[in-house]
């Protein structure tokens, strides 16, 4: 295999360009002769007409720059060209030409390419209709895959996307902005990232595509939004995640985004929703831990619907249903304005029941159905199907004996367990008699020094 003798100069991109003697290229410096054609050029300015003349003109010397690596020159004619191609040109065609063919030129210098991204960036505010478009897809043409402008086109697809929204393409433009990653991006702010990612998840939620919207969540820092100053994109971020998990009819979730948007403006609507999404929640540690929390808050003095259903929840007595301020927790915005209303009535039935039986099992080892029923007015077959439920579940131990009409809520011991239990009791018992033999003993020893 022959290897040329310069393989690492001639393969390294990286590498500066070299002469024939191995030394790198010397700059040929035309900031002179830049100044003077710019200068003479910004004369012929007062005609349209010679706008093909000046580009001419300007365009040969953009070469003699470029090859020349004459980079501050070639910024400047770069620069120049476009301005006077957007001046003088008949429509906006004529600056998009000028634009597109400086930035495919061979070898185009990176600072060249950015300073008229620069440049162009502002006419995508002034223009309107097709002119508009057509200037952002040449723009977001010119900027993919380059680094060095992902900002800028991080905010023409959002542009675009506003666009196609506008529109009433809301498919399209959902899918537009999920084709820029901008978590990836160092060249913007947090706070751009942010505007960014709630963007497309506000857009996928209005396309439906509800899978997408959980997965770009997940992309949003927690810490950025909980700095100071984020505020706003944190009540708009939870507002986003409630209609989620309305979706997904999470209402545990839903209780939690509702608790961080009263954290965050101490909005007592979100507090009262806390308390309403709380109470269609499942039981288990987390959902009793957020109720003894939330009963602290001195804000739930002012809310007597949302005070009365958190006691009633947290003791261990059975609750009537309908509850005393059922309507009023029902006509809540967050209850009534989705579809799923008439599925968040039957929970608030359905978490009445479980906390009945589990109140009922507290009390009683066995029980007939029927006088179970009677206390908690309930249908038989649907006690039934309730306790199985919870049984499923693992949430409440129960054995029905269907023949007997007996419902078991302790399981039944074996000899050697109750034989266990009760020597561990007498254990505690002797041990409790010789502790107040010892503090009688020493009480009357002190009395009788």
């Amino acid at each position: 295999v022959v290897v040329h003798p310069n393989y690492a100069t001639h393969h390294n991109p990286l590498k500066m360009p070299e002469t024939d003697t191995g030394r790198l290229e010397d700059r040929i410096d035309l900031s002179e002769e830049t100044d003077a054609l710019i200068t003479e050029t910004t004369g012929m300015a007062s005609s349209p007409a010679n706008l093909p003349n000046i580009l001419n003109l300007l365009y040969a010397l953009e070469k003699k720059t470029r090859v020349g690596n004459d980079t501050p020159s070639l910024v400047k004619i770069c620069e120049h060209s476009l301005k006077l191609a957007r001046q003088l040109g008949d429509n906006l065609d004529v600056a998009i030409e000028c634009l597109t063919t400086l930035c495919t030129r061979r070898s185009q210098k990176s600072k060249a390419i950015a300073i008229l991204v620069q440049t162009a960036m502002p006419w995508t505010e002034a223009e309107t209709g097709d002119d508009k478009l057509k200037l952002i897809e040449t723009l977001r043409n010119i900027t993919d895959g380059k680094i060095y402008l992902e900002a800028g086109r991080a905010r023409l697809t959002r542009m675009l996307a506003t666009i196609k929204e506008e529109a009433g393409l809301i498919g399209e433009a959902a899918d537009v902005l999920q084709e820029v990653h901008v978590e990836t991006y160092g060249a913007l702010s947090k706070r751009e990232k942010v505007e960014f990612l709630l963007e497309q998840i506000r857009l996928t939620l209005l396309k439906k595509d509800f899978v997408r919207a959980a997965i770009v969540s997940n992309k949003i820092n927690q810490k950025a939004l909980s700095e100071e100053g984020m505020e706003e994109h944190r009540v708009q971020f939870f507002t986003l995640m409630t209609e989620y998990h309305q979706h997904e009819k999470d209402a545990y979730n839903l209780a939690m985004d509702y608790h961080s948007i009263y954290r965050t403006n101490n909005d007592l609507e979100a507090l009262k929703a806390t308390v309403l999404f709380l109470a269609l929640s499942p039981y288990g540690m987390e959902q009793q831990d957020m109720l003894h929390r939330i009963e602290t808050d001195t804000n739930l003095d002012k809310i007597e619907a949302s005070r009365s259903i958190i006691k009633l929840l947290l003791k261990s007595e059975i609750i009537n249903y309908p509850t005393a301020h059922q309507g009023e927790l029902e006509s809540l915005e967050a209850f009534s304005k989705s579809d799923l209303s008439a599925h968040w009535h039957e929970v608030f039935h359905t978490r009445i029941i479980q906390h009945n039986v589990r109140v009922a099992a507290k009390y009683y080892t066995r029980i007939h159905g029927k006088r179970l029923a009677e206390l908690l007015r309930l249908d038989p077959v649907r006690l039934e199907k309730e306790v199985s439920s919870m049984v499923s579940d693992g949430s409440v131990y129960a054995k029905i004996d269907r023949p007997n009409d007996i419902i078991r809520f302790a399981a039944t011991k074996s000899p050697e367990s109750v034989l266990t239990e009760w020597g561990n009791d007498l254990s505690e018992l002797l041990s409790l008699v010789d502790s107040t033999t010892h503090l009688i003993h020493k009480e009357v020893m002190t009395h009788s020094a």
